[in-house]
């Protein structure tokens, strides 16, 4: 598969490609409340398509551990505005919402929005398989165990690898029967697993195959750098990031969900230029 179709688009995944994070929230692990302001989201999404993202993914609701959950509401008033905007300024760029919130995906879609991006994967709103169907949208399946405020707390799997696999055949088969045709997985690295439990998906990334379902990895900045990296503080979080980058283009990886947009892409040039 190199083409993946969300909406009135077509999505190039013959080589890897960036989706550029951008979080309009107050207590985002790294970036909180850095783009709430719609002229700074505004500069930051401008930012990452100069430097070269596919995908814009934007997002109201924090899902660091220990977060804390929004009302529908304030969530549709951080992103609805900015993703109005951004698809009027960038028409031919496709944009996600992150998002588990029936609302915000339905008033997103009808901005113009191409993919709903979920990380609870189905469990808090099963009708997101409809939705999507009904839009011709895009689907990230994401792993997760329990929720944000308390996924952290002692994460526990008998095989984290089987279970993750259960749960993407689970998942595609209940999207495919409602009729989404153009899904993504994402293991969800750190969303209720430990630092264990990451390195062991990370590992085995190659399991998580399946033909014209592309992989989806996020790992920038995450905690699990700084465990490795003795401590080490999200903003100095970089260079582990782009090393786990490389790590997961060996292992299949199609998009990387990032936070540096052009240093994900430097990992996919060189990656690119060694695979010849």
């Amino acid at each position: 598969m190199t083409d993946f179709k969300v909406r009135d688009r077509s999505l190039d995944i013959s080589q890897p490609i960036v989706m550029g994070i951008l979080n309009a929230t107050p207590d985002s692990f790294s970036d909180g409340g850095k783009y709430l302001n719609e002229e700074r989201a505004m500069d930051q999404i401008r930012r990452m398509i100069q430097e070269g993202a596919k995908i814009i993914d934007i997002g109201g609701e924090s899902t660091r551990p220990g977060s804390e959950p929004v009302t529908e509401e304030e969530e549709m008033e951080r992103v609805i505005p900015i993703i109005k905007e951004a698809i009027k300024e960038f028409p031919k760029t496709i944009f996600s919402i992150d998002t588990t919130k029936y609302g915000v995906a339905k008033e997103s879609l009808k901005a113009g929005v191409h993919i709903i991006n979920d990380v609870s994967g189905l469990k808090k709103e099963p009708q997101f398989a409809q939705l999507c169907a009904e839009y011709q949208a895009g689907y990230v399946l994401m792993h997760s165990q329990g929720d944000p405020k308390t996924m952290q707390k002692n994460p526990v799997y008998s095989d984290v690898i089987g279970e993750i696999n259960h749960f993407f055949s689970e998942g595609i088969k209940r999207l495919k029967s409602s009729g989404v045709k153009s899904i993504m997985i994402d293991p969800g690295i750190g969303f209720g697993k430990t630092l264990e439990h990451n390195i062991k998906i990370i590992q085995n990334l190659k399991q998580f195959d399946r033909a014209g379902i592309p992989l989806l990895v996020g790992v920038s900045r995450k905690s699990m750098i700084g465990q490795l990296l003795d401590g080490r503080a999200s903003e100095g979080r970089l260079a582990g990031t782009i090393a786990l980058h490389y790590h997961t283009l060996l292992m299949g990886a199609k998009i990387l969900r990032v936070h540096d947009v052009r240093e994900a892409l430097d990992s996919i040039k060189i990656f690119q230029n060694l695979s010849v």
